[in-house]
């Protein structure tokens, strides 16, 4: 084929654990700073699918999830994921983090997660950032993969997913119209 496909813009998501919600909110707060409107702020989620991060934040932790309102180009997610872990870095308490942040994006079509941890599912992108397809979207719904965290398999989440790929299908329509008038 001579001519290419560009992607459109997608809707860039955020998950964050953390323990105490002052932190969430001050990095809530930064991240907006930095990107935009939040349209879509899911519920508190307690965060016990797994005890990875424990050592490092404590417990209990929780979870919640933002999408931003500006669509973005997905080229920039590399700089996206760098700029948060620079936010986990400054609001670290002695060397640990105390929030984590999961920058990510949802298309019509899948769930894409970015990561500084190879494997072989993982695409790199560029500066030690890699790329990987967590979730696709199939016939109404979400389906995983094998190498899906569980706690991305779960209802709760699946929802909170399907509310905010609703938000972007509406957004794109928009879009689609106002380009017509």
């Amino acid at each position: 084929m001579l001519t290419r496909n560009m992607p459109l813009k997608v809707k860039f998501i955020c998950g964050f654990i953390y323990r105490h919600e002052e932190i969430y909110n001050r990095v809530k707060s930064l991240m907006q700073d930095y990107f935009g409107i939040i349209d879509y702020e899911s519920k508190v989620i307690p965060f016990d699918f797994t005890t990875y991060y424990n050592e490092e934040m404590g417990e209990p932790l929780f979870r919640k999830f933002v999408a931003f309102k500006n669509l973005k180009e997905s080229e920039v997610f590399p700089q996206i994921k760098i700029r948060c872990i620079e936010i986990e870095k400054e609001s670290a308490i002695r060397g640990k983090r105390v929030v984590n942040i999961d920058p990510g994006y949802i298309t019509l079509a899948k769930l894409v997660l970015f990561t500084t941890k190879d494997f072989y599912h993982r695409l790199h992108i560029e500066k030690g950032v890699y790329a990987e397809v967590t979730l696709k979207y199939v016939k109404g719904h979400f389906e995983y993969f094998e190498w899906t965290y569980p706690d991305y398999r779960s209802d709760i989440y699946q929802n909170i997913f399907l509310k905010i790929r609703s938000i972007y299908k509406n957004q794109l329509n928009y879009k689609e119209q106002d380009t017509f008038k």
